[in-house]
């Protein structure tokens, strides 16, 4: 089964009589974990079981029904794994996260078995990876590149400030294209935001000698800092620089908040609505309402309004396109489902099954966000992915005016997945930013964006 097509088999299926039945299924009706027939089961059988095997348990998570929701993991653990078929995979993940937050109604338990013990290299490590197999972060770098260059046009003194800086593929491309500008390289200071004073040190000696082998002149800001704590003084923007900012799959997390309901999020005992009603009305109705319901944080306005103080000539902000900042646990679950199933189907269709470097993706980086927005709340649940409308509506808000792609990006970008040498990926333009695809699905998004003095 085409894990593309997740998307239409979850909402459309609920439909058809005998599936909407089979999803509001009991435990009990399933008989054992080990019947016979469900080894005898062929690929594409077992994993459409497994979506509704998951449909359902999610559903008892949320409601708190933990004999029901332990039932239906003992039935997707023995029929998911990590090194199987693609939904297999998925579901060994998606089976971790919600075993994680019924763990969680015991937090001695849940401590110690989950030790905080963030492996920052592993994940690092796994991230560059995706860049390497997938084109979706290289598409980021060098859209987000063409727009600082058209930006920074004829200036003279750039700064740039990076808010995710420990990876220095992105600034590589853009110092050959800083050397080749017919009026020659500005002189260029960038300010890269992290948390790892280590990653920050190794980016700066990349970037210095790459600098100085061409020619730029160049300094290097390291400023060690989580993004909700960062100080615009620590950027050390000075008059008289052009400031370009950017922003690849980070401003999300500052959407978490310290919810008082964030235990009772957990284990509500009580179901804001199951999933066939979710999947009903997202099949049958209009959802441009719940599209344009914005949540509040008050971070994130103040983070950009400190961003807006420093005037950017040019903001360029890459996110996950799909929405798992919803409040209900059954929201996030099937928008979770269906954006990681094309994430998976995209490494399915690069590498083979054994291969070591696709399992380390899935599960250092895929697993770890899954885990995080199916199994946290408040403030630990970090991965609060929104739809680029959402962002149109914050970034306007926080009075940034929208600056959109050029055709020559578009060009450079449908170049780069020619050479990929796969069929699936898209790019697409939407409202003048773009969207990077998997098949139809749009996975990425890009925008850029520019100060703006309020009326």
């Amino acid at each position: 089964m085409l894990m593309s097509g997740v998307a239409e088999e979850v909402s459309s299926s609920v439909t058809s009589s005998p599936l909407l039945s089979f999803m509001s299924i009991s435990p009990t009706a399933l008989g054992s974990p080990y019947s016979p027939w469900l080894r005898e089961l062929k690929s594409d059988e077992r994993g459409l079981f497994l979506i509704h095997l998951l449909l359902n348990c999610a559903n008892h998570v949320a409601a708190g029904n933990l004999d029901q929701a332990n039932a239906f993991l003992e039935h997707i653990s023995l029929l998911a794994s990590p090194e199987g078929d693609t939904m297999q995979r998925i579901a060994s993940y998606f089976t971790e996260a919600l075993a994680r937050r019924l763990l969680r109604s015991w937090p001695g338990v849940y401590r110690a078995l989950n030790p905080i013990a963030a492996d920052i290299c592993a994940k690092s490590a796994a991230r560059r990876l995706f860049l390497d197999l997938c084109p979706f972060l290289r598409l980021s770098f060098l859209v987000s590149n063409q727009a600082i260059l058209e930006a920074m046009e004829g200036e003279k003194v750039v700064h740039i400030v990076d808010l995710g800086g420990s990876d220095p593929a992105q600034w590589l491309a853009l110092l050959q294209g800083l050397a080749g500008r017919p009026e020659g390289p500005p002189h260029l200071r960038i300010t890269a935001v992290g948390e790892h004073k280590d990653l920050l040190l190794q980016t700066a000696s990349v970037l210095s000698k790459e600098a100085e082998k061409l020619d730029i002149p160049f300094q290097f800001n390291a400023v060690v800092s989580k993004l909700d704590a960062l100080s615009v003084e620590s950027l050390r923007v000075k008059t008289g620089e052009a400031v370009a900012i950017s922003s690849v799959l980070q401003l999300h997390s500052l959407l978490a908040s310290d919810d008082i309901t964030a235990a009772r999020k957990l284990f509500p005992f009580q179901s804001a609505g199951t999933l066939v009603d979710l999947l009903d009305k997202d099949h049958g109705s209009d959802s441009s309402s719940s599209a344009f319901s914005l949540p509040t944080s008050a971070k994130m306005e103040t983070f950009l309004a400190s961003l807006w103080s420093l005037s950017p000539k040019i903001m360029v902000v890459t996110e996950q396109e799909s929405n798992h900042n919803g409040s209900s646990l059954n929201e996030r679950f099937v928008e979770a489902l269906n954006f990681y199933a094309a994430l998976f189907d995209c490494l399915e269709s690069t590498l083979p099954r054994q291969s070591a470097e696709r399992l380390n993706v899935e599960k250092k980086l895929f697993g770890e966000e899954i885990k995080n927005i199916m199994a946290c709340e408040g403030l630990e649940r970090k991965e609060r992915h929104e739809k680029l409308e959402k962002w149109i509506m914050r970034f306007e808000m926080a009075g940034f005016g929208r600056v959109p792609l050029s055709y020559y990006g578009m060009l450079q970008a449908r170049r780069m997945l020619q050479s990929f040498g796969c069929d699936g990926y898209r790019v697409k333009e939407e409202n003048g930013c773009f969207q990077f695809c998997w098949q139809d699905r749009a996975l990425f998004s890009v925008s850029a964006w520019k100060f703006r003095r309020f009326d």
